[in-house]
């Protein structure tokens, strides 16, 4: 499903200094991609490279993922799968659904991509955004926003946290920062 407005932040360009490496930005909640999230994170990086969509973004901070990032993920769906949760083998098994990665697409416009799923634990979306700033530069901005749905959710979110702080930032890195 499209929608004509993805997500917008609200505020016009602005000035943004040169980032060489991400770093974390507030996330106001609610926000119109989970509007009943009730957590939420982001982290933006600048880079030069005019014209950038948010989907070449999505994909290309998604296929920057370092090589722990997959240990870790396997190790996730070792341990969540005995317990219901999906894992990346279901979202992987889904037909005709759009994906970024094993990531569905909920909806897109050329500065906005939403990904995310609805399980029984918690509901989530990676919204990508990009934002054109002056000078030829483009801001990648990444949100994770979260609806813990009942005390496995927020079990959940609070085990995975000290990882998804790692991770999204160097996700963001490989693809854009400074080497």
């Amino acid at each position: 499903m499209m929608m004509r407005s993805c997500c917008p932040t609200g505020s016009p360009a602005m000035h943004h200094p040169a980032s060489t490496n991400a770093s974390a930005r507030p996330v106001k909640l609610p926000h119109r991609a989970l509007k009943d999230a009730d957590w939420g994170d982001s982290f933006v990086i600048t880079v030069d490279k005019p014209g950038l969509g948010a989907r070449e973004a999505a994909r290309h901070v998604i296929n920057s993922a370092p090589r722990w990032y997959y240990h870790l993920l396997a190790l996730r769906n070792a341990i969540v799968r005995p317990l219901g949760l999906k894992t990346a083998l279901d979202t992987a098994a889904m037909t005709k659904v759009d994906t970024i990665g094993v990531f569905p697409v909920i909806s897109e416009t050329d500065d906005c991509v939403i990904l995310g799923l609805d399980d029984h634990h918690l509901n989530f979306r990676i919204v990508f955004e990009t934002e054109a700033l002056e000078r030829n530069r483009t801001l990648v901005r990444s949100i994770t926003l979260v609806r813990r749905n009942n005390t496995l959710g927020r079990i959940y979110l609070a085990a995975v946290l000290p990882f998804h702080n790692l991770i999204v930032p160097a996700m963001l890195n490989a693809a854009y920062g400074s080497r």
